[in-house]
Order: structure tokens, then C-alpha cells, then sequence
């Protein structure tokens, strides 16, 4: 004869194990839905994901039983690429910052608490190119392969547009510099100039013209005048007689 209460009593076990297992699974997956959507997001709020999202769903609005037109396509796919920019940004950050991170966490200098909201961050950022690729495809087939690329040729223009706004911006306080450097260095040199020909001015030596004639008067000074030659000329006549 079969025992049934002691084959009922390990099922009644198992049963309650495998019950108890699936309640406390049940109740840490609620537990850290709840924890991470507490967790602050790592990105602000998508505001490119937003307006593409409100260009789609904009119901035309009736006016005089006449529809207005939908949005056109042309809006809604330039919303899209602006929408997948913003998504590059997005997955550079998460690509430069996780092993960064990564190593901190290794060491102990940060929580756990950020890296569990780095990995929602990163959850949420593949979520988000994958809802691109398919909006892309949705429009055409196949642009969901190259929208990426063109919305990054899109962002490093915009770059290089902010880099020349820069540069042109310190035009003209470089500008400025520049004139009141030459100006003091004009200054500078005159002052040099003017320094110098007053110094020369004031050290100026007799000119030969001078000298030459200084030199005859104190020979004419010396010799006694025409006076003291026509003397001289009759003394010697009386001695030849």
C-alpha cells in the first residue's frame, strides 16, 4: 500500500520552497524597479526625443470642417536627426566614462548607487538607438544603417561652426591688444629718439672752422702784429750797411 502522506509531505516542501523563491524573486525585482527609478538620471531629459515624439503624434487641428495638413516628412526626419545628434553625444559620454568609472569602482571610490545609475543610463542609451534605427526604417528602408553617419557629419559640422564663432569672436579683442601694444611700443621708441638727440645735442663738439681760427689769432698774438714784422725787416737792413 502507498504511503500518501509521505509522498505528500516532501511535495508540500518543494512546493512551498519553489513559492517562497519565486515571492522573494518577485519582491526584489519590485524592490529595484522601485530603487532605480528613485536613482537620479545620468542625463538630463531628452529634449531632441521629445519634440520628435510631439511632431509625430500632432493631430491636425479642424478649421471650418477643412483638416489642416499633417506634418511633413521633410519636419519629422530633420527631428530625427536632430534626435539621433544628440544620441552620439550621449553614447560618446557613456563609451568615455565607463572605464573611468569602472576602475573607480574597483578601488572603492565610488558607490554602488552610481554605477547602478551609469548602467540604467547605458540600458536607456541602447534602448534609444535601437527606437532610432527603427523610426529610420519606418520612413525608408534602410536609412537606419546610415542615419548615424549623417547625423554625425551633422554634429562635427555644428563643431567646427562653434569653433570658428570662437575665433571670430576674439577677433577683435585681439584686435585691441594689438593696437594698444603697437601704441605703447611706438611710444617706447619715441621716447628712445628723443632721449638719444639730447643727449647728442648737449655733447657737441667745436667745429674746425673754429679751431682754425683760434689758431691764427694766437699766432698774429704771438708774432706782434704787421707792426713788430716791419721792425724786424729794418733792423736788418741797417746791418748790411
Amino acid at each position: 500500500m502507498v504511503d500518501w502522506l509521505g509522498l505528500a509531505i516532501p511535495f508540500a516542501y518543494l512546493g512551498i520552497l519553489v513559492g517562497s523563491l519565486a515571492t522573494f524573486s518577485s519582491l526584489y525585482r519590485k524592490r529595484k524597479a522601485v530603487n532605480a527609478s528613485s536613482l537620479e538620471p545620468w542625463f538630463p531629459p531628452h529634449l531632441q526625443r521629445n519634440i520628435y515624439l510631439s511632431l509625430l503624434h500632432l493631430e491636425p487641428e479642424s478649421n471650418d470642417n477643412k483638416k489642416a495638413p499633417a506634418v511633413p516628412e521633410s519636419v519629422l526626419k530633420a527631428a530625427l536627426l536632430r534626435r539621433a545628434t544628440e544620441d552620439i553625444h550621449r553614447v560618446l559620454a557613456v563609451r568615455s566614462a565607463k572605464q573611468a568609472l569602472s576602475s573607480l569602482l574597483q578601488k572603492g571610490s565610488v558607490g554602488d548607487e552610481l554605477w547602478q545609475r551609469f548602467l540604467l543610463a547605458e540600458k536607456e542609451i541602447e534602448e534609444e538607438v535601437r527606437d532610432v534605427v527603427n523610426e529610420a526604417n519606418a520612413f525608408s528602408p534602410n536609412w537606419g544603417q546610415t542615419i548615424f553617419q549623417t547625423a554625425n557629419e551633422m554634429m562635427n559640422h555644428t563643431i567646427l561652426r562653434q569653433k570658428i564663432a570662437d575665433v571670430q569672436a576674439q577677433v577683435v579683442s585681439e584686435r585691441e591688444w594689438w593696437d594698444k601694444r603697437r601704441a605703447s611700443i611706438q611710444s617706447d621708441f619715441m621716447k628712445e629718439l628723443d632721449v638719444n638727440s639730447a643727449a647728442t645735442s648737449s655733447s657737441k663738439p667745436t667745429t674746425p672752422g673754429e679751431r682754425i681760427g683760434s689758431d691764427e689769432e694766437a699766432v698774429f698774438v704771438e708774432g706782434g702784429g704787421p707792426a713788430a714784422a716791419g721792425k724786424g725787416s729794418t733792423r736788418r737792413k741797417k746791418g748790411k750797411k
